[in-house]
C-alpha cells in the first residue's frame, strides 16, 4: 500500500514551503507525518537554493497534537514523534510559521521550533497536555518559557488558559496577528525580505541568536557578536552594500 502524503515541500524563488497536509488525521503527530516532516526539512537543508522556510498547514486545524490512535500504548521509541520538531529547529535558514487555524497540544511544538510565528485571527493556541493526563514533552516547557516566560507557561500549560491569536501576539507567543485574508501576503513579504539578504549573513545571525540563548554575561554576548560582525565586514555582500549606499548618497 502506498504511504499517504502527510507533508509536502515546494521550493519557489528561494522559499521552501513545508505544508502539513494530513487533514484526515488533523495533522497530528503520527509517525508518518513526523517522518515526512523530518525528510522535508532534510531535503530543504540540502538545497542550496533555499534561503528561508515557511511552515504551514491545510485543513480546519493546524495540528491537533498527539495522535489519538497511538496515545493508548507507549511507543518503543517515545522520542520518535519529536523528530519533526528537531528537524525544523535544526534548519540553518530562518523558519517562519504561518498559522491559519487552531493549534492544540503537542502541535504547538511545531511552532515553537520555528524562529518566527505569524497567525490569522482564526488561530487559537491551546497546549492541553494535562487535559489528557500527559506531561508536556519534546522541550515544550523550555521553548514556551522562552516565548511567554514562566508565568505565561504555567498559565497555558498548568491552568489551561487558551490564547486567541490577538492574545498570543500580546503575550509574545507569536510575532504578529493579522486578518485571515492578510496572512499569505504577510508571509510573502517577510520571506522576501530574507531572500533579498545575504544567505550567509542570515544563517550566521541565526546561529549567533541561538548561541545567545544560553548566555548570561553581556560582555561574552558582545564578544561573540563582534567576531561575527568582523566576519561580515569582510564578505563581498558588505562591500556591495556599501557601494550601493554610496551611490544613493551621491544621487541625492
Amino acid at each position: 500500500m502506498t504511504e499517504r502524503q502527510a507533508v509536502t515541500l515546494t521550493v519557489v524563488d528561494h522559499v521552501a514551503t513545508i505544508s502539513l497536509v494530513d487533514v484526515a488525521r488533523r495533522n497530528s503527530l503520527n509517525l508518518v507525518l513526523v517522518e515526512q516532516l523530518a525528510a522535508a526539512c532534510a531535503e530543504a537543508a540540502a538545497n542550496d537554493e533555499v534561503r528561508v522556510a515557511v511552515l504551514r498547514a491545510e485543513g480546519p486545524v493546524f495540528s491537533a497534537g498527539g495522535d489519538i490512535d497511538s496515545l493508548g500504548a507507549p511507543a518503543d521509541d517515545p522520542t520518535a514523534v519529536y523528530r519533526g520538531f528537531r528537524a525544523l529547529e535544526a534548519l540553518t535558514v530562518p523558519v517562519l510559521a504561518a498559522v491559519h487555524a487552531p493549534v492544540i497540544g503537542a502541535g504547538v511544538n511545531f511552532l515553537l521550533a520555528c524562529d518566527v510565528i505569524v497567525a490569522a485571527r482564526s488561530a487559537t493556541f491551546d497546549p492541553r497536555f494535562l487535559d489528557v493526563a500527559i506531561h508536556p514533552g519534546g522541550g515544550h516547557l523550555w521553548r514556551m518559557r522562552q516565548r511567554v516566560g514562566e508565568q505565561g507557561t504555567a498559565a497555558m500549560v498548568i491552568f489551561g488558559d487558551t490564547l486567541t491569536a490577538q492574545e498570543a501576539q500580546e503575550q509574545g507567543l507569536i510575532w504578529r496577528c493579522v486578518d485571515d485574508g492578510a496572512l499569505s501576503d504577510l508571509v510573502a513579504r517577510l520571506a522576501s525580505r530574507v531572500v533579498a539578504r545575504s544567505p550567509e549573513l542570515v544563517s550566521r545571525t541565526k546561529a549567533t541568536l541561538r548561541v545567545s540563548r544560553s548566555l548570561t554575561d553581556p560582555a561574552m554576548a558582545a564578544e561573540i557578536e563582534q567576531v561575527a560582525q568582523n566576519w561580515s565586514m569582510r564578505q563581498p555582500a558588505f562591500t556591495e552594500a556599501v557601494r550601493r549606499l554610496h551611490e544613493r548618497v551621491r544621487a541625492r
